[in-house]
């Protein structure tokens, strides 16, 4: 059981739905919601408080693209903490190609350079009592039936997952709905590598699923912006079944992969093969390079490369 959870880009959408859900269970004591915007952490606690009538919101500032940001934030955090949900990040838009002062390209720093400092530093203070829940996406293992493919690499090197951070992989071609699958595969790679380097903590892997009501859709290409969001996810992915869900859904299997004893550490958890919505099922079992514990050290030391 956890008494007290930190989500990351927990003001709008899946995070702060899942920190509302947390709220409403018996056990839960504090949520700790770290966000970038104080204005906007404000006014989602104020949200939060009235809707589940619990005093037990705190916020935290800090910006996940920025290490020394993170370090900070960390300094803040007084009492350890038992479970850490990594939300923030998506496909962050028209900046997301651009290199940051770490060296990796927008779209790699929000999703996962905050994120691994973070951890490690809770870690390395003992601020950190039980449990790591990693944000995927279905893009990493891919959906056949809307043409998306499963990541590829051609070797899973240090040099090779290096490359997708800091954008050389794309080439000249930098697609982000492409390559948000890869950075999600990085992240996924590193959190497998911690589950096995910190044995003592759990840490598992959740795709939310294809979920409805979040701000994903608004940092795409305008043309598959429109197709996304006015006519895939409410008109034709809703008839096909097992490929979309609300809101709520998607958030619940955050508080699921971070307080159900069924989900293990070590695991990536998202739909099944082929679907978008319903059971979460272990990926590894039909993409089965999640299961290369080289691959995911590779990972680990290509994301250190960035990390001063």
């Amino acid at each position: 059981m956890n008494e007290s959870i930190l989500i990351t880009g927990a003001n709008i959408g899946l995070g702060k739905e899942t920190a509302r859900q947390l709220a409403l269970k018996k056990e839960t004591k504090k949520v700790i919601l770290f966000c970038r915007n104080q204005a906007k952490a404000e006014a989602a606690k104020k949200d939060l408080e009235e809707k589940t009538a619990k005093k037990i919101f705190e916020i935290i500032i800090g910006d996940v693209s920025d290490t020394n940001s993170v370090r900070k934030a960390v300094e803040k955090i007084k009492e350890p903490i038992d479970a850490v949900i990594l939300n923030a990040g998506g496909m962050v838009g028209k900046t997301a190609e651009k290199v940051t002062p770490s060296g990796m390209n927008e779209l790699a720093a929000t999703n996962i350079l905050g994120h691994v400092v973070l951890v490690e530093e809770l870690i390395k203070h003992e601020k950190l009592k039980k449990a790591v829940l990693s944000v995927s996406a279905e893009a990493v293992p891919g959906v056949k039936l809307l043409g998306m493919k499963p990541v590829s690499m051609r070797t899973s090197s240090v040099d090779e997952f290096a490359a997708v951070l800091d954008g050389s992989y794309f080439g000249n071609k930098f697609d982000v709905t492409q390559a948000y699958g890869y950075v999600k595969y990085v992240a996924t790679m590193w959190t497998l590598s911690m589950a096995r380097k910190y044995p003592n903590l759990k840490f598992v892997v959740v795709s939310p699923g294809n979920t409805q009501g979040t701000l994903a859709p608004n940092n795409l290409p305008p043309a598959m912006k429109f197709m996304l969001k006015y006519f895939m996810m409410p008109v034709v992915l809703p008839l096909m079944g097992g490929m979309v869900h609300k809101l709520e859904v998607g958030a619940k299997r955050f508080v699921d992969g971070i307080s159900d004893e069924r989900y293990k550490s070590g695991v990536f958890y998202a739909s099944k093969e082929g679907k978008l919505s319903g059971d979460m099922v272990d990926q590894s079992t039909f993409f089965t390079v999640l299961k290369n514990t080289s691959f995911q050290d590779n990972a680990d030391k290509a994301i250190h490369r960035f990390i001063k």
